[in-house]
């Protein structure tokens, strides 16, 4: 198969692959030749197709694939190289359709659109996002195993961990949605040096910090000055960030019963389609990381 004008593709593969370890010259021509490949062939990608446009013959692309490749290193190289150098990490599981029984993993899983469980696969989706393009560059796709005996939040944080040190090159926060904001994942992201930005519950418990002088007298001192009224903020407590005609937003260090820790949260006030004064808590570990930045 003839390609016109994947020179340019090629080069950038190639320049990207000699920045990673232990894959030699004939790895890294038969990894180029794929890629561009994905890119051309039209309808189903399977390797008889590869056999039919490719350089090789079915055979030998069956035998390469059985070769691990580090997709995850490829992706964050290929991402530096063309990003702004600002990024986040951002972590979603995702429900893919699948009827066959016999795929490996295949089982029961919560579907979002569908809002219910449905039998399939699920993987759990890693991207880098580049902060000032607005736009993300995919990094690695890990599919769930059904049956496991570890709960779902230990097994998208061994993701998250195993996963650290490429991770850590991009950046060390991580974005998650308000199902992650679980005390079990949020031990393990902040043990691997990492901080999460996610969203808590409207009904959160969370308690404001005393801010007040040690009174001198014998006990503990006061740690806490309260519970916090989610629907309606001290604002002894929290600072004003930001206030127009779309939302009113506030910030304050505050303490997560369910999380056990001290975080540094967002309270915004929005109006709805209906008029309507709706609020959302976002939040993140780091307590000294600007509230517009978490938001």
């Amino acid at each position: 198969m003839t390609i016109k004008g994947n020179n340019i593709y090629k080069t950038h593969i190639e320049n990207v692959l000699s920045k990673m370890p232990n894959i030699n010259n004939w790895r890294k021509e038969f990894v180029a030749e794929t890629l561009i490949l994905f890119l051309c062939i039209k309808g189903r990608f399977n390797f008889l197709q590869l056999g039919r446009f490719g350089k090789h013959k079915e055979q030998r692309y069956r035998q390469q694939f059985e070769k691990p490749f580090d997709f995850l290193t490829f992706n964050k190289e290929l991402t530096l190289s063309h990003g702004s150098g600002r990024y986040v990490i951002a972590f979603d599981p995702s429900y893919i359709s699948k009827s066959g029984k016999h795929t490996p993993g295949a089982g029961y899983f919560w579907s979002g659109c569908a809002n219910r469980a449905k039998w399939g696969l699920k993987i759990g989706g890693l991207a880098a996002i580049d902060i000032d393009n607005h736009t993300a560059f995919h990094l690695e796709a890990v599919q769930t195993m059904a049956g496991k005996e570890q709960s779902l939040s230990d097994w998208y944080a061994d993701i998250i961990t195993g996963r650290k040190t490429q991770l850590l090159g991009l950046s060390s926060y991580l974005v998650a949605d308000a199902w992650f904001a679980k005390r079990t994942f949020v031990d393990q992201v902040t043990n691997a040096d990492m901080h999460l930005i996610s969203r808590l519950r409207d009904d959160a418990n969370l308690r404001y910090l005393h801010q007040g002088e040690p009174t001198g007298k014998r006990g503990r001192p006061k740690k806490y000055d309260g519970k916090v009224d989610n629907s309606n903020i001290d604002l002894r407590h929290f600072e004003l960030v930001s206030k127009d005609q779309r939302a009113v937003i506030h910030s304050a260090i505050v303490y997560s019963i369910s999380l056990k820790r001290s975080i540094k949260v967002v309270h915004a006030l929005y109006c709805n389609e209906k008029g309507k004064q709706v609020y959302k808590l976002y939040f993140s570990t780091d307590i000294n990381m600007d509230a517009s930045d978490i938001l």
